[in-house]
């Protein structure tokens, strides 16, 4: 749970259709964690209460992402049949090319 000193919290009127009520009631709500300056907002509801806790729900969620470490990823050797199917590979690349290449004469002939 977030403790309420670290949300700012921001109500306005949410646009888009709903007509008078939309109009004239700030029911959309936008939630800020000041510590980390993230921002989680909900207009879906027509009810303030339930937009807040949307919008809290979205917030802790971010947070719980930006919380968790990704597992280092641990550096390994090519097997060594790897290592050689690569360089055949190369190898006959090499030979492909060499054979498109054109040919040129020398003076001396």
């Amino acid at each position: 749970m977030i403790p309420k000193r670290d949300l700012k919290i921001q109500f306005y009127r949410s646009s888009g259709p709903g007509g008078q009520r939309k109009n004239k009631v700030e029911t959309a709500v936008r939630m800020t964690h000041l510590p980390t300056g993230i921002t989680a907002g909900a207009t879906e509801f027509r009810s303030q209460a339930q937009n807040r806790a949307l919008a809290l729900d979205r917030l802790q969620e971010e947070l719980r992402k930006r919380s968790l470490r990704r597992k280092p990823r641990i550096k390994t050797a090519a097997p060594s049949a790897v290592a050689e199917r690569r360089l055949l590979g190369k190898k006959l690349t090499a030979r492909k090319k060499k054979v498109r290449r054109s040919v040129t004469r020398d003076e001396s002939e």
